[in-house]
């Protein structure tokens, strides 16, 4: 064994101890509130692969979508197709604000997908339940945030996984977070004039 290799393999093995302690320390378990927000690509995708993780270990979830109207996309066609059996996906919007262009109606739209999203969360059966843009019905408010904050505060169980997406989260809801992401935009093909692909967007 070189020099070089017998002192990487000294660094590593005390890193190795050094994170081993750190773990041994980890041991609590609780139902996590995650928020995804910001300005770039990714917020959506990144809860999804948590549903399609609770998916492939056997485990219930569902999906309320607070905005998104009845488009085709890749992850509610497969759940749709392949996985009722245990993924619950409630389409409640629909569709963008700019779309729409109905506030009293989207606000109706939105209140009903929180009472499905409120139902579904007080479901013991359910361990993981995404809120997709969410963030963006509290931003417009047809939505409380007080009342999304206290109960999810009050009321959600305490081992199911909450999961929340879209720009601009309240500041009241990542002070309850406990695992916040920001996607942050550097550089996106769409203001190079491509639009959303197959496969890529949905």
């Amino acid at each position: 064994m070189s020099e070089d290799t017998e002192r990487h393999a000294m660094k590593m093995a005390k890193k190795k101890a050094a994170r081993d302690k750190i773990m041994a320390t980890k041991t609590d378990k609780k139902g996590l509130i995650i928020v995804h927000t910001g300005k770039g690509k990714g917020k959506s995708t990144a809860a999804f692969g948590m549903i399609f993780r609770h998916i492939a270990h056997g485990m219930q979830s569902a999906v309320v979508q607070f905005i998104k109207g009845g488009m085709s996309t890749g992850e509610r066609d497969m759940i749709l197709d392949r996985f009722t059996d245990l993924c619950s996906f409630h389409t409640m919007g629909e569709g963008f604000t700019w779309e729409t262009q109905d506030k009293t109606r989207d606000t109706e739209m939105a209140q009903a997908a929180w009472e499905k999203a409120k139902e579904l969360i007080r479901d013991p059966k359910n361990s993981m339940v995404l809120l997709d843009e969410l963030n963006i019905a509290l931003r417009y408010d047809y939505v409380d945030i007080n009342e999304v904050v206290e109960f999810l505060v009050e009321e959600k169980p305490e081992m199911t996984h909450v999961v929340i997406t879209g720009r601009n989260a309240k500041d009241e809801l990542i002070e309850i977070a406990d695992m916040v992401t920001e996607m942050e935009l550097i550089k996106h093909p769409f203001r190079s004039g491509v639009k959303a692909q197959i496969g890529v967007e949905y």
